[in-house]
C-alpha cells in the first residue's frame, strides 16, 4: 500500500499566515500527494542511484538492482562491484552503493535507530558514508522519515521554485536562509510546493 507525506490544514494555514505568496500557491495546488518510502536502506540506495540521471533511467537501474539483490544490505555487500555496475551505473556509483550496504551489514550505521535521532544527527551519521552527501540525506528526511522542516539549499529545483515564487533573478544563500526560517517549522511542506513551482 502506498504511503504519502502526511500534512493538512494546520500546516497549510501556518504557511499561509507566514507567507502570502506561498499561501496563494497552496490554495492553487491544494494538498500535494507525495509518495514516501519508509524503508531507509532502500531509499538511500535509490537516492544515490538517482543522482545525475533521469527519473526513467533511475527506475530501470533500481528495478535491475532489486532483481539482483532484493535491496537486501547483506546481499548487496557480498556482491562484486562489477555486478552492481552491470545494473546500469558507473563503477564509482556502484562503489557508493557497496559502501551503504557495508555500513548497514556491518552495523556501523544502525538504520533501525535512525528514526529516533534528530535531523542533524542523521545527516552527520549518514554523510560519514563515502558517496552520501547532505542533499541525499535531506531527501531521505523528507521522503522516508516525513521530517517536517527540511528545505534543501543543495536542491536546484527548490531554489528555482523559490526564485519563481518571489520573482528573483538570483538567490544568495542569506536570502534563501531567510525564507527557510519563515517556513519553519513546516519547511518540508513548503518544499513540496516549491518543487511544483520549479517546472
Amino acid at each position: 500500500m502506498k504511503k504519502y507525506f502526511e500534512y493538512g490544514e494546520n500546516e497549510m494555514n501556518h504557511l499561509r499566515k507566514k507567507d502570502k505568496k506561498l499561501g496563494e500557491i497552496i490554495d492553487r495546488f491544494g494538498v500535494i500527494n507525495c509518495e514516501i518510502n519508509p524503508d531507509l536502506f532502500s531509499s538511500l540506495v535509490k537516492s544515490v542511484v538517482g543522482q545525475q540521471i533521469s527519473a526513467k533511467a533511475a527506475e530501470t537501474v533500481n528495478r535491475r538492482l532489486y532483481e539482483l539483490s532484493k535491496m537486501n544490505a547483506e546481499r548487496l555487500y557480498e556482491l562484486p562491484k562489477e555486478e552492481i555496475k552491470a545494473c546500469g551505473m558507473s563503477m564509482i556509483k556502484a562503489g557508493y552503493i557497496k559502501n551503504i550496504a557495508e555500513a548497514s551489514a556491518l552495523k556501523s550505521v544502525d538504520f533501525d535507530s535512525l528514526p529516533l535521532k534528530t535531523d542533524d544527527e542523521i545527516i552527520k551519521e549518514l554523510t560519514a558514508i563515502k558517496g552520501v552527501g547532505i542533499w541525499t540525506v535531506e531527501m531521505l528526511l523528507i521522503f522516508s522519515l516525513m521530517r517536517p522542516n527540511v528545505v534543501s539549499y543543495g536542491d536546484l529545483a527548490i531554489r528555482r521554485g523559490m526564485m519563481n515564487l518571489y520573482g528573483l533573478k538570483e538567490l544568495p544563500k542569506e536570502k534563501f536562509e531567510r525564507y527557510k526560517k519563515r517556513y519553519s517549522p513546516y519547511g518540508s511542506i513548503a518544499s513540496l510546493y516549491l518543487w511544483e513551482l520549479s517546472h
